[in-house]
């Protein structure tokens, strides 16, 4: 199984934490451990901004004028759709994390940028494979999912 993902760091980001190859790993380890739709390989791009920019998108697609962590855009609907045989890459969708606010979010909770960081991908990557949480029940199941993700790549005990 293998994905592609195309990374956008904003110009108002200077230091990410995180390697392109780290971001590969984990999100070729986590749908290797999920159950996507099938597809030869996968695709998704993953987009690290600042406040101001995903505020801009929050506003604009949640109607929420404010910042928030990470924004999922599922290229596919909650249901799989049949997807024909093809050569071609599954397109999952668009991640959009705030560097800034997963950096504050880091030191408030008491753990590493890092973990953060990964914690809010693989919260996105749910989303874009059709995970939701409008209750509490569902919300607990994707945070156990969440955790479960992070152990995949030793990032376990670290939240």
């Amino acid at each position: 199984m293998s994905i592609e993902i195309q990374i956008q760091v904003n110009d108002s980001i200077s230091d990410v934490p995180i390697a392109s190859a780290t971001w590969q790993t984990w999100f070729t380890c986590w749908l290797a451990h999920l159950d996507p739709p099938p597809a030869p390989s996968y695709e998704l791009s993953l987009r690290l901004t600042d406040d101001r920019d995903i505020q801009h998108f929050n506003s604009q697609y949640r109607h929420q004028n404010q910042p928030t962590d990470i924004l999922a855009f599922a290229a596919l609907e909650a249901e799989y759709p049949s997807i024909p045989n093809s050569e071609e890459p599954l397109y999952l969708g668009d991640l959009v994390l705030s560097v800034e606010t997963a950096r504050q979010q880091a030191r408030d909770r008491g753990h590493t940028e890092t973990t953060e960081l990964a914690w809010l991908a693989a919260h996105g990557l749910l989303h874009l494979l059709g995970w939701d949480h409008p209750d509490e029940e569902s919300l607990d199941r994707m945070l156990d999912q969440q955790e479960w993700l992070l152990q995949q790549v030793n990032l376990q005990g670290q939240l």
